[in-house]
């Protein structure tokens, strides 16, 4: 009998319901602004906007309007993506407009799906012929996985089987064109998405055709002879479709195909494929109960989480190929940190613990939530960042070819636009990651101010949570039902708390922590728990194999990370250090959001050098007292552009 299950099921979007002033900001920011924005951005009326084209590519691919594809090849995700995130807000709340806006775009996406299935803008406008013969590059099954995911989180927001169906035949296609069988290819995405989204396809119709699709593609990926290798040796296609230049041999570690998934021991290659791919491979591990597939899971979870993720939640250290480097290589001052990475990571995390209950998971959920997600998206939810710079001097970025890719400031749109959409769906989606049941027991992952009704046994948990602010520490959570008159809650006790106090109806409770989780036995209808988590703010350093945050520190308030940026501290933030006995201050602000506190330390300035003098100099400490003003990363660029950094030296 296999030993490992999908044991704990995540919340339903409906079973959660968000009064959280800091987290609802943004939930309705995604469906009163950032959809709409979106949505003009797609159909290319948002005026400075760069053109996205998607909408049209499939109006001419219906037949409905002439002309030629434009864009990436994989285009059409950033309106599937678009459409999931609409969902996921329809799940949270009815909308009729939204919904009949939907439905008009689930029509023109079945007017241009073919006969057999195939759905893919690019090819079947004008290079019909070309269909699966270079899937390394051209992203035909990244399209169609995001498209499946949408229409599943359309079903479940709306129980309309049409959008569904669409799903259902272009994955049967692919089943017939791929698979272990003869007659069938042994190739499989080049870059990894559909795994995710077939098993999401099977938990929805119960089809276990598609879970054995998504195995296959896994199970096969890197098996020799490479399937990419024999596609470039034989394949017409040597020559990229966006250039017309030959292409050089395939990088297989790029796309985690230089070997099997099982032997894989260290994350590698593009940020976003790696994730995605052990998000599937957890899916298929947990749906399947294949433990080798797991044991390789934690593994490269121990190797992202522990060697090559910045204190952000952020991933992938370089711009080249946007990619994972090596263990402990985590610069600050060029990291790539693309936010589609993640939210990848966050995709992973959150398929482990249905698995694995530990607190671990929760945290990287956390981390990445309060930092790199929230820093992604301006306050005004219509400019983005692509790359999360830790580190940032304006100058350098205009003036040095190997910082190019760092922006101060979060634009608009990008002509790679994987993003944006990305953060919508992810932040409409929110409630999915705050708790889950394995039919017992209700575990709180995430403290967000809610009303939760959750299923559990023969009936439910219906639990309220308050919390003060995200900075107070202090929880408040209400039991009005449990099931079968008697349950058992476990609270998250989160890694970075250092010291916490939980009190049942006054009482101060006994400390039973598991795995991260506080386990609260005999909960009855009518308990009332108080959490509180220390949330003094304290100094961060790295494994001093972190080359580039040795001899300095951080600061760190609960899940937030601080930077510095200069509209506080002036220029040259490199001039400065923190005095390592300091004591923090926190105050408001008012150019800061409501309630969102700066941290204020005593620290030092090196002294700036008489004009004149020579570059260099025998070591004299020059310096003078400085007063540091430190604010959440999330909101760093929203005031005015400029010098920002996290790590500062001590």
């Amino acid at each position: 009998m296999n030993s490992i299950s999908e044991t704990y099921r995540p919340a339903d979007l409906c079973e959660v319901h968000l009064t959280d002033t800091f987290w609802s900001k943004y939930t309705d920011l995604v469906r009163e602004v950032v959809l709409p924005y979106q949505w003009k951005v797609l159909n290319d009326q948002e005026p400075g906007a760069p053109e996205s084209h998607a909408v049209r590519n499939f109006r001419i691919a219906a037949g409905l309007e002439s002309g030629e594809f434009y864009g990436e090849v994989f285009q059409d995700s950033d309106l599937a993506k678009w459409i999931e995130a609409a969902s996921y807000t329809l799940a949270a709340r009815k909308d009729e407009e939204l919904e009949s806006l939907i439905e008009e775009v689930i029509g023109l996406i079945e007017a241009a799906q073919q006969e057999n299935g195939y759905l893919d803008t690019y090819f079947t406008i004008g290079r019909q012929d070309k269909e699966w013969t270079n899937l390394y590059e051209c992203h035909e099954m990244y399209c169609m996985g995001h498209m499946i995911e949408a229409a599943v989180a359309y079903y479940k927001a709306t129980g309309r089987r049409r959008f569904l169906d669409i799903m259902c035949r272009c994955a049967d296609h692919i089943s017939d064109c791929f698979g272990p069988e003869e007659g069938k290819m042994r190739g499989y995405p080049g870059h990894q998405e559909l795994e995710l989204a077939l098993a999401r396809l099977y938990e929805a119709t119960g089809e276990k055709k598609y879970l054995e699709l998504s195995r296959y593609f896994l199970k096969e990926r890197g098996k020799a002879p490479n399937y990419f290798i024999r596609e470039w040796e034989t394949s017409r296609q040597r020559r990229t479709f966006k250039t017309g230049e030959l292409t050089e041999r395939p990088d297989l570690y790029y796309d985690q195909s230089h070997c099997p998934v099982a032997e894989q021991k260290e994350a590698v290659g593009h940020a976003v494929r790696a994730v995605y791919m052990y998000s599937a491979m957890a899916d298929v591990a947990g749906k399947t109960g294949d433990e080798e597939l797991f044991r390789t899971c934690r593994t490269l979870w121990e190797n992202v989480t522990a060697r090559q993720m910045y204190i952000t939640g952020a991933v992938g250290a370089t711009h080249q190929g946007e990619a994972f480097t090596f263990d402990y290589d985590l610069p600050n001052e060029t990291a790539y940190a693309e936010t589609c990475a993640s939210v990848g990571l966050i995709l992973f995390a959150a398929r482990m613990q249905r698995i694995d209950m530990d607190g671990r998971y929760a945290d990287v959920i956390e981390r990445v939530l309060y930092n790199t997600v929230l820093a992604s998206i301006a306050e005004g939810g219509k400019h983005y960042f692509y790359v999360n710079p830790q580190e940032m001097w304006p100058e350098a970025s205009e003036k040095n070819p190997d910082r190019k890719h760092i922006r101060g400031s979060r634009q608009e749109w990008f002509g790679c636009a994987c993003c944006p959409p990305n953060i919508a769906r992810l932040l409409a989606s929110l409630q999915k990651y705050v708790c889950s049941t394995d039919g017992r027991t209700l575990y709180l992952h995430l403290y967000l101010s809610g009303d939760l009704d959750i299923p559990a046994g023969n009936g439910k948990y219906s639990v309220k949570v308050r919390r003060q602010s995200p900075w107070s520490g202090i929880t408040e959570i209400r039991v009005d039902g449990v099931p079968e008159g008697k349950g058992q809650i476990a609270l998250r006790i989160p890694g970075w708390c250092r010291e916490w106090s939980v009190r049942i109806n006054d009482r101060i409770q006994e400390a039973d922590v598991q795995k991260g989780y506080l386990y609260l036995k005999g909960v009855l209808p009518e308990d009332s728990i108080r959490l509180q988590f220390d949330m003094t703010p304290g100094l961060i350093q790295a494994d001093p194999r972190v080359r580039a945050d040795a001899g300095k520190a951080a600061v760190q308030m609960g899940p937030f990370v601080y930077c510095l940026e200069e509209t506080d501290n002036g220029d040259n933030l490199s001039a400065l250090r923190i005095d390592a006995d300091t004591a923090f201050e926190k105050q408001t602000d008012a150019g800061l959001s409501d309630e969102v506190p700066m941290i204020i330390y005593n620290g030092y300035r090196t002294e700036e050098w008489p004009e004149g003098e020579s570059l260099y100099r025998p070591y004299e400490r020059r310096e003078k007292r400085a007063v540091l003003k430190a604010v959440p990363y999330f909101l760093w660029g929203n005031r005015h552009p400029g010098e920002m950094q996290i790590w500062t030296r001590i």
